[in-house]
């Protein structure tokens, strides 16, 4: 069966990721692969680099990029959003503060899912909302694993340090306090997808006076424990 789709460039775009699915490859290898010839094969594998499509190695060769991952993460939203309701309402019924579920967007995180507190004071923050990456306990964990680049750049203005994500990724969940939002406390863990990338943040919020200076005593084991279900139903749902 002929697989041209017609569009030249892509097809051959595509023999270059089909490529790359076998692991990493210097410019000879690909073109040894592909059957391309080597200007158009490096001229294709540095455009697929601008868009992160593929990326480079210690090495110098040429890898599949981390906008594959994030294609994927997106395509595995339904499944996420569809666990997410029951997840997020036993943690709010566990910690008795309101739990959200996070993603980032550019340099904004998107609220995707909640369960609001229903009673007393609490941290509201409605499915759709736009938050900075800038501060919060969601942004730090949106942020900590990203690659060197993205996380430097991430730390352009941001209310935390280098050195507090360091501690977010040994530990595996961040807290702050009067951080977003003066008065307002929250714990975070990160969701993977099956490939063990982050894609989204559980987290619980409320005020200060009921979660503590250190918030996550009180609450980073229930969070994990949320956010490692969200992480067991993508994985399920990739092997299935």
């Amino acid at each position: 069966m002929d697989k041209s789709s017609g569009v030249g460039v892509l097809d051959k775009a595509a023999v270059v990721l089909s490529a790359l699915e076998a692991g990493p490859a210097t410019l000879a290898q690909l073109v040894a692969a592909t059957h391309l010839a080597r200007p158009t094969a490096h001229r294709l594998a540095v455009a697929l680099e601008h868009h992160r499509l593929v990326s480079r190695d210690m090495q110098g060769r040429f890898v599949l990029g981390p906008r594959l991952a994030e294609l994927a993460a997106a395509a595995g939203e339904d499944r996420l959003l569809a666990a997410a309701g029951p997840v997020l309402g036993a943690l709010r019924d566990h910690t008795g503060e309101s739990a959200q579920l996070y993603r980032r967007q550019g340099d904004q995180r998107i609220c995707v899912a909640a369960a609001e507190k229903q009673m007393g004071l609490r941290d509201s923050i409605p499915v759709g909302a736009t938050l900075t990456m800038l501060a919060g306990s969601a942004a730090q964990i949106l942020l900590a694993w990203e690659e060197p680049d993205r996380l430097h750049r991430g730390l352009q203005g941001a209310k935390f340090t280098a050195t507090i994500l360091s501690g977010v990724r040994r530990r595996g969940w961040a807290q702050s306090v009067s951080e977003r939002e003066v008065g307002v406390a929250s714990v975070s863990a990160p969701v993977r997808g099956p490939s063990g990338r982050v894609i989204a943040a559980v987290s619980v919020s409320g005020p200060v006076e009921r979660m503590s200076r250190q918030p996550g005593r009180l609450h980073a084991a229930s969070v994990v424990a949320a956010a490692n279900r969200l992480s067991d139903v993508l994985k399920k749902a990739e092997e299935s």
